[in-house]
């Protein structure tokens, strides 16, 4: 039976990947900033929840040792450059430097499609460029030639939706409250990967020591443009409204505006970069099929969820005090 400590374990992802774990039979730590932040897993058998700060090195030194294995799951979608920098690539640093000192060397690390340590300067957007300087902190980090070395595996998921998601159900939450929805970035592609199948890839790779030292890409088996991933969400709800594709410069002043929105914003300029690259797999490197998974596609699982969307609860969690 393996011990895994979990970084994210309360998240989006990280909720799932926890029962995933529990049901093979794992021990699970799950580390937060707030043990209220954990409700929706702390019922799992196994699992342990513990407060404290996973940037604080000593904090990770101090729970490493005893577990065999960690997950890692902590990221975000916005924030400042210095924001970025902290969490994808200065946690990573600390991470694998206590695992080292640790002897704690298995880690599955959950990073993002477009990330890739060669473009590491040349990405366009700042969340690209720190992903990518994540994955080669931890990789030099797997690579060393003198001492112990991380027996990584790198995990690249397109965008992740599922029941509980904030992307298809925060665009059904708008067509129910709005009468059409101008889109910026509309023509950007993305190849939706199911929080369930990233949920299992994680629990498969953390299991078999084959994949360490892989990259894989966690993609669904369709593309569809941005603009067909809203219009799937609104006919979904049974709210579907006319989606207007915006022009570049006005889809940049539209995220302008939403960056000055409380709460996370739907979408910001930085965004909006991200998505010059296509959101899709290379075919360069092993995608879920390697580890024995069928994707599943938004139309087979979202219309399950999306037609029982509460018609504001994604905005209010998006956007808190907002009035919406």
């Amino acid at each position: 039976m393996k011990r895994v400590l979990l970084l994210g374990g309360t998240g989006f992802v990280g909720r799932h990947v926890c029962e995933h774990l529990v049901r093979r039979g794992c021990d699970l730590t799950v580390l937060t900033r707030r043990a209220e932040h954990a409700r929706l897993v702390q019922h799992l058998p196994g699992l342990t929840v513990l407060e404290g700060d996973a940037h604080d090195q000593a904090t990770l030194r101090r729970l490493l040792p005893g577990h065999d294995a960690v997950v890692h799951l902590v990221a975000i979608l916005q924030g400042r450059e210095a924001d970025f920098e902290r969490v994808h690539v200065a946690l990573p640093r600390k991470l694998a430097q206590a695992c080292l000192t640790s002897g704690v060397w298995r880690l599955v690390h959950v990073s993002a499609l477009g990330a890739d340590p060669a473009n590491a300067t040349t990405a366009p957007s700042r969340y690209l460029r720190s992903k990518s300087r994540g994955e080669a902190v931890l990789r030099e980090a797997a690579g060393a030639t003198v001492g112990p070395s991380l027996q990584l595996t790198v995990l690249r998921p397109s965008v992740i939706f599922g029941a509980d998601d904030r992307f298809l159900n925060l665009f059904a939450a708008l067509q129910r409250v709005f009468p059409l929805l101008p889109l910026a970035g509309a023509e950007a592609r993305f190849q939706p990967v199911w929080v369930e199948d990233v949920a299992e890839a994680v629990a498969r790779c953390l299991l078999d020591a084959r994949t360490v030292g892989q990259t894989y890409e966690l993609c669904g088996p369709s593309v569809h443009s941005l603009r067909e991933l809203v219009q799937l969400a609104g006919r979904a709800a049974g709210v579907p409204r006319p989606v207007i594709a915006l022009p570049a410069m006005l889809g940049r002043l539209q995220a302008a505006l939403m960056e000055c929105a409380p709460g996370e914003p739907l979408m910001s300029r930085d965004n909006l970069d991200s998505m010059k690259v296509p959101n899709v797999a290379t075919g360069r490197l092993p995608g879920l099929d390697a580890l024995g998974i069928t994707p599943a596609s938004p139309m087979a699982v979202a219309p399950g969820y999306l037609g029982q969307t509460d018609p504001l609860l994604a905005l209010r969690a998006r956007w808190p005090g907002s009035g919406c």
